[in-house]
């Protein structure tokens, strides 16, 4: 008689209840039916197809483009007695020859390949000699040509179900629009799967956008609140990357850089510190994070804008992915969007492909200039309505105050075309506000009757006009030029005064304080806090001993369970989530044993 999910669940991972619809997906691939899987990063996913193919005759092969993901899950199913391996290119051909004999031997439950090495005529013969209880189809949205990830080698996937039918498919992904959820059934023909699409809310994550004024000192007074906890900070260029993890580190963070400029010695290097050591900042251009399966990721910080919400929403979603309290902040300003733009219009692509990338841009810039509910915005570019004001970004916890800046906006819109919509955004603040410089004088410019028109506005209310004036569309970057300003078509409307302008007024920069609390990742009791770091340096020691990150032994929200109950004996031991039957036997005795000495 076959085992029931739900006693499988508890026996190897130590959970006693399945969350969202796990288990009814579970069930439905169990029973040899096809899904497609829409869930948040931190979701659960993994347990989707890892426990139906336990509950299968056979080995589950999961096709994932990651290698540091296929490690880490590998990693982590070994650690609960699972017989897991991948194959990819980081193997020598005597490993994956072993590899391979203990697939066709049925020695293995699960299974990781890398497409490219799923899709040769060797390896797929190879699986017409074994038995195979599943495949699972890991970063779905690769195989939409329009997204943000796009991998050839997932549209040739159509393979698994035109050579086995028989055996059931799930796609899974944590980023995918309405129309790229379409794409991927249809590319992978999963006709007849039953979809399953949970809510893509994060609810532990704050969202948090400000305006870019002196970002280095802007991150740097973010970062006093997150001070030894693990993070990513993103950059745009490869220098701002190298520049920053300098800056933090002379300032006592343990931050490193990662960017496809590094030596691939040096990037893999600082890529294992991050998974594997407590509270290090890796700042990084976005070749970084795609599959990083750290829990423990407190807050993910964007230096600059991204290319669009769908890649935000990605980014972003890297930080709690233990269901513990993380932070997303952005800081952005103008000249982000006028780079962004130019970027768009000199690449070599379609015109097709440029005009959507414009239409994700202006969605992420609606999102950051919004003073809705952060979260609101959010989901709805995901086809999801959230129905209340969240209380967990910066929109509702500070609401910001509109301001009728039709007058203002006039200003702008007339400075732009009487200085020959040529300029960019600095020297147009200098002629509203009647700068003297040479430049001015070189160009005339303070013989225009908008000369010195602005000066009841200082320097940042005006780059706070100009950005929501380009993010409204009542003014766009010349890409074919040096970034400077002209008039759209929608700018006639507000000069000629049959449309009023509303804006969002700049907040002034708060400096966050710090609460006094220790850091430890996740929320611990002062009167538990003793046992949890004990517990902690158990933990870094047995990962040190097997070469693995730490929390592939245990996570810290199992940590502070254990701190909180302070278990007595195995059994008792054995009920804390998150503990199954591999790991109380392995790891028991010494939990128990640093318990009663810190007594």
């Amino acid at each position: 008689m076959q085992e029931s999910p739900q006693n499988l669940l508890h026996r190897v991972f130590g959970h006693s209840d399945f969350r969202g619809p796990q288990q009814a997906i579970i069930e439905h691939i169990s029973d040899g039916g096809d899904a497609l899987v829409l869930m948040p990063t931190g979701g659960g996913k993994s347990l989707c197809y890892q426990v139906p193919a336990l509950l299968r005759d056979g080995v589950g092969v999961v096709v994932s483009p990651l290698i540091a993901l296929m490690q880490d899950q590998v990693e982590a199913l070994r650690q609960v007695g699972v017989r897991a391996e991948f194959l990819n290119s980081t193997l020598d051909a005597e490993t994956a020859s072993r590899i391979e004999r203990a697939m066709l031997a049925g020695e293995l439950d699960l299974l990781y390949v890398a497409p490219e090495r799923l899709l040769t005529s060797r390896f797929l013969s190879l699986l017409d000699r074994a038995r195979i209880a599943l495949f699972a189809i890991d970063e779905a949205h690769c195989v939409s040509q329009w997204g943000h990830d796009f991998r050839r080698e997932y549209r040739e996937l159509t393979v698994l179900h035109e050579r086995w039918p028989d055996v059931p498919r799930i796609a899974l992904t944590a980023t995918a629009d309405p129309p790229t959820q379409r794409e991927i059934a249809e590319r992978l023909q999963l006709d007849e799967a039953r979809w399953f699409v949970s809510s893509f809310d994060r609810p532990n994550i704050r969202y948090n956008v400000v305006q870019k004024d002196n970002g280095k000192r802007q991150l740097l007074d973010f970062l006093r609140t997150h001070r030894d906890e693990a993070g990513i900070v993103y950059c745009l260029s490869r220098r701002k990357v190298d520049q920053t993890a300098e800056t933090l580190a002379g300032l006592g963070f343990k931050a490193l850089p990662y960017h496809a400029g590094l030596d691939a010695e040096v990037r893999a290097a600082n890529q294992r510190r991050f998974l594997r050591e407590d509270g290090v900042v890796m700042v990084a251009t976005i070749a970084f994070g795609m599959g990083i399966d750290k829990p423990d990721v407190r807050f993910v910080a964007h230096m600059d804008l991204p290319k669009s919400l769908e890649g935000y929403y990605q980014e972003t979603g890297r930080a709690g992915r233990d269901g513990e309290p993380a932070e997303a902040w952005l800081c952005y300003g103008l000249g982000d969007m006028v780079l962004l733009k130019q970027m768009i219009e000199q690449s070599e692509a379609s015109e097709e492909r440029k005009q959507l990338e414009r239409r994700k841009l202006d969605q992420l810039l609606g999102y950051c200039e919004s003073m809705q509910c952060r979260r609101q915005v959010l989901l709805a570019g995901f086809g999801e309505t959230y129905p209340h004001a969240c209380g967990n970004c910066d929109n509702c916890l500070q609401p910001a105050d509109s301001w009728d800046a039709t007058q203002a906006a006039r200003k702008a819109l007339s400075c732009v075309y009487r200085t020959g919509q040529r300029f960019g955004v600095v020297h147009l603040i200098e002629v509203l506000r009647g700068s003297e410089s040479e430049r001015i004088r070189q160009f005339g410019h303070d013989k225009l009757s908008t000369y010195g028109i602005g000066t009841d506005l200082d320097v940042k209310a005006w780059r706070g006009v100009f950005r929501q004036l380009v993010a409204a569309g009542l003014l766009e970057v010349d890409s074919e030029g040096f970034g400077g300003l002209r008039l759209t078509d929608a700018s006639r409307a507000v000069l000629t005064g049959t449309q009023t302008v509303i804006l969002r007024k700049e907040l002034p920069s708060k400096k966050r304080e710090r609460d006094g609390s220790p850091r430890t990742g996740v929320p611990v009791q002062s009167q538990d806090l003793h046992l949890f770091r004990a517990l902690r340096d158990l933990r870094a020691r047995l990962a040190r001993e097997q070469n693995v990150p730490a929390y592939v032994i245990f996570h810290d929200s199992t940590l502070r369970n254990i701190a909180e109950k302070r278990p007595e004996s195995m059994g008792e031991l054995g009920q804390v989530g998150g503990i199954g039957g591999a790991k109380l036997e392995r790891y028991g005795s010494e939990v128990l044993e640093v318990i009663r000495e810190q007594g």
